[in-house]
C-alpha cells in the first residue's frame, strides 16, 4: 500500500513513546504487535508509518535530528534504540503552546515570528511530501492548534488532533476541512486503557445493566511535563470539557454538574511517566440499594497513546486515498474523547470497521 508519510508537532513524551515503539517492532518482526486494535487497516500496517517532518519549540530539540530530539530532556521515554534519522526538527511558533510552569523546563526558541515561520513550514511540508500532521501540542494550546489546523488547510495534509482544542468537533472548522476535501480526526485522544476509556466503559456498564449512577469523580496525577503544564488551571477548560463530556455521553440521563468531577489533579515529579487515576462511582441498584466502585489505575500514558495514534494515522491515510474530506466521524468517535459524534465504544468500533471496509454504517455515521 506504500508508506504513510507523517509529520509531528510536539516531539515530547507521547511522540517518543510512539516513535520508539514503531522502531521496536521494526527491529523485532518476530514479535506480535501488542497495543493495537487493528493489525491491518485496508492493507496498511504499523511498519508503513514513517515520520518525515517534525516541529517543536524547545531549544534543545530544534535543529537536532529526530532521534536525538526524541531522547532530549524533558522526555523520559527510553524503550528502544533509534537509528540515526535524517529528519531535522524544525522550529514551530510558540504562540500559547508553552505554559508558565514549563517554560523554564522547555527553554523555548524565540527567534522567528509565526508569520515568518508559516511560509517555511508550508514549504517544508510540501518538500517532504508530508501527508498527515499529528498534533501532540500541550493542553491549553488553543492558538497553536489553530495555527496548525490552518497549515493543514493550506498544504492539504490530513490532521490528527490528539489534544483537547476543538477543531474536528467544531462545526466551523470541520466545514472548512470538508470544503477543502481534507480529512481530520479529533479531538483529544483516548488512551488505550486510560482513565477516560475505563470511566466510559464502567459508566456504560451501569446504564446497560439498568443501574443508576448518581455521583462520580476521576482524579489523575502524574510526573511528566504534561501534568506540570496542567498545574496552570486556566489551560484546562477544554480538557475538562472533553473528559467530562466523554463520560456524560455514555449516560441515558446526564449526571448533575455538582455530582461529577473529572480532571487532572496534581503533578508528582517522582512518578515520572506513570499516571495514577483514582476513579469513584456511586449509585443505586434494585430497590434503591446503593453500590460503590472505588478503583485505582496505574498506567503509562505514552504507551496508552501510541497504539491509538497508529490507528488514527492509518485511518487518515485511508481517507486521503478515498478523497474523503472533513471529520472522519467513525475514527474520531472510536479514537478520541471529544468527537463530532459521540457513540458507545462498541458502536464506534463497528462504525470504524465499516469505514475500513468502505461501507456505510447503519447508524448513519458518515465516512466522509
Amino acid at each position: 500500500m506504500g508508506k504513510i508519510r507523517c509529520g509531528v508537532v510536539g516531539v515530547g513524551n507521547c511522540f517518543a513513546g510512539l516513535y520508539q515503539g514503531l522502531h521496536y517492532y521494526k527491529e523485532h518482526p518476530e514479535k506480535e504487535v501488542i497495543g493495537l486494535m487493528h493489525q491491518d487497516m485496508a492493507g496498511y500496517r504499523t511498519q508503513d508509518i514513517e515520520f518525515v517532518s517534525a516541529f517543536d519549540v524547545a531549544s534543545n530539540k530544534v535543529g537536532k535530528t529526530l532521534d536525538e530530539a526524541t531522547y532530549a530532556a524533558p522526555n523520559m521515554v527510553d524503550w528502544a534504540k533509534l537509528p540515526k534519522s535524517d529528519v531535522i526538527v524544525r522550529e514551530s511558533p510558540i504562540l500559547d503552546g508553552v505554559g508558565k510552569y514549563v517554560k523554564d523546563v522547555i527553554n523555548p526558541v524565540e527567534e522567528n515570528s509565526p508569520e515568518q515561520l508559516r511560509e517555511d513550514i508550508n514549504s517544508h511540508i510540501k518538500e517532504t511530501k508530508t501527508e498527515i500532521i499529528v498534533s501532540y501540542l500541550p493542553v491549553g494550546s488553543q492558538k497553536a492548534a489553530e495555527f496548525w489546523a490552518e497549515i493543514c488547510l493550506e498544504t492539504g495534509a490530513a490532521f490528527v488532533n490528539c489534544m483537547p482544542v476543538f477543531i474536528a468537533s467544531d462545526p466551523d472548522w470541520e466545514s472548512r476541512f470538508r470544503k477543502k476535501g481534507i480529512p481530520i480526526i479529533g479531538d483529544d485522544i483516548k488512551g488505550q486503557l486510560g482513565a477516560t476509556i475505563v470511566h466510559r466503559v464502567l459508566t456504560r456498564l451501569t446504564q446497560d445493566r439498568g443501574a443508576e449512577l448518581d455521583k462520580t469523580y476521576q482524579l489523575n496525577v502524574g510526573g511528566n511535563t504534561d501534568f506540570q503544564n496542567m498545574l496552570e488551571r486556566s489551560r484546562l477548560e477544554s480538557k475538562k470539557v472533553s473528559k467530562t463530556e466523554s463520560v456524560q455521553s455514555q449516560m441515558k440521563k446526564r449526571i448533575p454538574e455538582d455530582n461529577i468531577h473529572i480532571g487532572p489533579s496534581d503533578h508528582v515529579p517522582f512518578l515520572k511517566n506513570t499516571k495514577l487515576c483514582f476513579l469513584y462511582m456511586e449509585g443505586r441498584q434494585w430497590a434503591d440499594i446503593p453500590y460503590k466502585i472505588d478503583l485505582k489505575l496505574d498506567v503509562d500514558d505514552k504507551a496508552n497513546s501510541a497504539g491509538i495514534v497508529v490507528d488514527a494515522v492509518r485511518a487518515a491515510r485511508i481517507a486521503l486515498d478515498r478523497n474523503y474530506g472533513g471529520a472522519i466521524e467513525s475514527a474520531s468517535a472510536y479514537l478520541m474523547k471529544h468527537p463530532p459524534v459521540q457513540m458507545s465504544d462498541s458502536e464506534a468500533k463497528m462504525a470504524l470497521n465499516y469505514f475500513i471496509m468502505d461501507r456505510e454504517h447503519k447508524t448513519g455515521v458518515k465516512n466522509q
